[in-house]
């Protein structure tokens, strides 16, 4: 079968998932779809294959996966960027930007530098002298900030003076940075819904059949548009952001309301981010930096303001998402939560206080959580974080605590990949290195069941009327190691009950 297509049966399948009911075991089955859901699952051979049959070969049928944190038009353009992941230095990320291609537009922008462990410190004249009179941005792994070269400056019209005195960096951080990002997300729409497009559709091979999508814009009417152009591949919820809080209780928009017949596209969450990140050095934390006594991080929202805009979003019908990475944030957001009565997530809560665990389960708040961060970070950590007190990257604390985990990327700060959040979170590893705080380690049930749309409290089991929201991979991700579950097939991935992507 191909994509698009809508089958009437899965044949020779296998179902897997903590706390099964079903009969079967390990034996092929039969799950049999009609009006996108599932309407029996039985031995296979046993009812009449009518219609038309998708062949999972033996493959195991698990509910489709969710990315829960996706900067959506950020990610795509990824595509169009100069990696700089691999950069050791400043001397060397300026050196890769020198010979970049120039886009379009006439930029240079390079995304996925982490200067948290560089030995040297980026400066203007570095980049300059690398980069010339091409205007060139560097955006920070984390995208708390980005590194602009001189003539960059000049067309975005920034003070140079007031914006980077002392230090004549060229760097920008927090809310100066996500402004230079959103102008260049903002460039070229059309462009940049052809890319989300093809990359939401890589997502469908990866078993993706939704995404929270976070970008920092007003997403209402970017998603209208793309529906308009025949977008449906993929399930979205959308976030609003404080400067657009009060058009979106205007125009009528709660949590959870859908902008097309079909309910492909709804409503999601107020996103505030209230703190910095571990990279930028800027989470706000209880126990300062190394060698800097004064750097505590800093908390962009303060914690009135966040009540504020949380109670207005709540008497609104809005979901909050709260970014809050360092452990002072994380405690702010609890209390705001406590404070409001409102309902949502709390993004990252990459630190936590011991004493925060148990509020989140106890305050019903999700822990949006991205598990490749920690693998990525963990050497950041360890020199960044050596001090601190709080937990890091808690995964098992806030699962065992009863809080409800839901997995994501980040993207495009790590991979849009579920299988390889799922693996970060079972083995706490990658590429061979020992395990990394394997006390925080999950159980693959637990793992897998925080890549679905429902979270780890959900049900990651297959049941007669279901959505038939479905992915047939290869290899039981409960019962293989870290490189195989990292490498999983997706055989076929079904939004509603047709093909999204068909190997």
């Amino acid at each position: 079968m191909i994509r698009g297509e809508s089958p009437a049966v899965i044949v020779d399948a296998r179902l897997t998932g903590a706390g099964r009911l079903d009969p079967f075991g390990d034996d092929l089955v039969d799950i049999h779809l009609a009006a996108g859901r599932i309407i029996d699952i039985a031995p296979a051979g046993a009812l009449p294959r009518s219609g038309g049959v998708l062949d999972a070969g033996g493959g195991w049928v698990v509910p489709g996966l969710w990315d829960h944190h996706v900067h959506t038009v950020q990610w795509a353009l990824v595509a169009q960027r100069e990696p700089l992941g691999g950069a050791a230095s400043a001397v060397e990320a300026a050196a890769i930007m020198g010979g970049a291609a120039i886009l379009g537009d006439g930029r240079r922008v390079g995304t996925g530098f982490r200067d948290a462990l560089w030995p040297d410190v980026p400066t203007l004249a570095m980049l300059d002298a690398a980069t010339g009179e091409v205007p060139t941005y560097l955006i920070n792994a984390d995208v708390h900030s980005v590194w602009l070269n001189s003539a960059a400056i000049r067309r975005e019209g920034i003070d140079a003076a007031e914006a980077f005195a002392p230090d004549a960096s060229g760097l920008l951080r927090e809310e100066p940075a996500f402004e230079i990002s959103r102008r260049l997300n903002a460039a070229d729409p059309v462009a940049g819904d052809r890319l989300v497009r093809d990359a939401l559709e890589r997502a469908a091979a990866r078993g993706i059949v939704g995404v929270v999508d976070l970008d920092m814009a007003w997403n209402a009417d970017a998603w209208a548009r793309r529906l308009e152009a025949g977008f449906d591949t993929t399930r979205i919820r959308f976030g609003i952001y404080p400067p657009q809080l009060e058009r979106a209780i205007a125009e009528g928009l709660a949590t959870g309301d859908a902008l097309d017949p079909a309910g492909l596209v709804q409503v999601g969450s107020l996103k505030v981010i209230t703190d910095g990140s571990l990279g930028t050095r800027t989470a706000a934390c209880s126990h300062a930096y190394p060698d800097d006594p004064h750097n505590h991080g800093m908390l962009t929202v303060p914690p009135d303001t966040l009540t504020a805009l949380m109670m207005r979003a709540t008497g609104g019908g809005l979901s909050c998402a709260v970014h809050a990475i360092g452990d002072v944030a994380n405690s702010h957001a609890l209390d705001a939560f406590a404070v409001t009565g409102a309902h949502g997530t709390i993004e990252h809560a990459q630190l936590v206080a011991h004493a925060d665990i148990p509020r989140f389960a106890r305050l019903g708040v999700g822990a949006s959580v991205q598990p490749e961060h920690a693998i990525d970070d963990r050497d950041m950590t360890d020199a960044i974080w050596a001090d601190q007190t709080g937990i890091a990257y808690p995964l098992r604390s806030l699962a065992a605590a009863g809080a409800n985990l839901l997995f994501g990327s980040d993207a495009p700060v790590a991979p849009l990949d579920p299988w390889a959040a799922m693996a970060a979170a079972v083995f706490r590893t990658r590429d061979g290195r020992p395990a990394w705080r394997g006390e925080e380690a999950l159980d693959a049930a637990t793992a897998l069941a925080a890549s679905t749309a429902s979270g780890s409290l959900g049900r990651a089991t297959l049941l007669p009327g279901d959505t038939a929201d479905l992915v047939v991979v290869d290899r039981d991700p409960l019962a293989v190691d870290e490189r195989a579950l990292r490498g999983a097939e997706v055989i076929a991935t079904l939004l509603g009950g047709r093909l999204t992507h068909a190997s």
